[in-house]
């Protein structure tokens, strides 16, 4: 049995009610219910959680697929706070035991302290800004990608922990151009990709 805990990062605030993000978390709940196989856990950052029962779905899980919408090219603050205090609480608790280094050598081995190793990570971002933004020379991120520019500490972070990330998937132009059927339908087929089911 392979277990995937899903976590839905689109915050609910101002004028964004999270429903692209709840949407993709929801589909995604139903793909692996729908498989033989595999056991699936959901937290939203929008409900109260328990940070030691956070903990334990991370230990618990094999793989980790977060949901989260893109504001001012960071996590929404309820997300980041939940990645917060969550990982502070998994500190020696099963997500890292330290940074890694000694005090023989402090200069060398720094992030190596994670204690989730073996399991992986799945990012799915939505953005108001459209993919050309990335991939144009003389637009706004400067040919960077989603993976290597706005979101490159991100995944350092879950490589702290000692995950490997699975393929990211992004959404652009959510806002202004949106295509909610055509993005599940990309979302599934890169699900179907990732996780080799027909």
């Amino acid at each position: 049995m392979k277990h995937i805990f899903i976590i839905n990062g689109g915050q609910v605030f101002e004028h964004s009610g999270g429903l692209f993000n709840k949407t993709l978390s929801a589909a995604t709940l139903a793909y692996f219910n729908e498989k033989e196989g595999y056991e699936v856990r959901l937290s939203d950052v929008n409900e109260a959680y328990d940070p030691l029962q956070e903990v334990e779905n991370y230990k618990w899980a094999d793989v980790v697929i977060y949901h989260t919408p893109i504001w001012w090219f960071q996590l929404p603050h309820a997300f980041k706070k939940y990645i917060d205090v969550v990982f502070t609480e998994g500190h020696q608790k099963g997500i890292y035991k330290s940074d890694g280094r000694s005090a023989a050598n402090p200069e060398i081995n720094y992030g190596t302290g994670g204690m989730l190793h073996g399991k992986q990570y799945l990012l799915s971002t939505s953005w108001n800004a459209p993919a050309t933004a990335f991939t144009l020379p003389g637009e706004f991120f400067n040919e960077k990608s989603v993976d290597e520019g706005p979101l490159f500490g991100f995944h350092r972070m879950n490589a702290f922990t000692g995950m490997t990330p699975l393929e990211s998937i992004h959404f652009h132009d959510v806002e202004k151009n949106a295509d909610i059927p055509k993005d599940l339908k990309r979302y599934q087929e890169h699900l179907d990709k990732l996780f080799n089911k027909n």
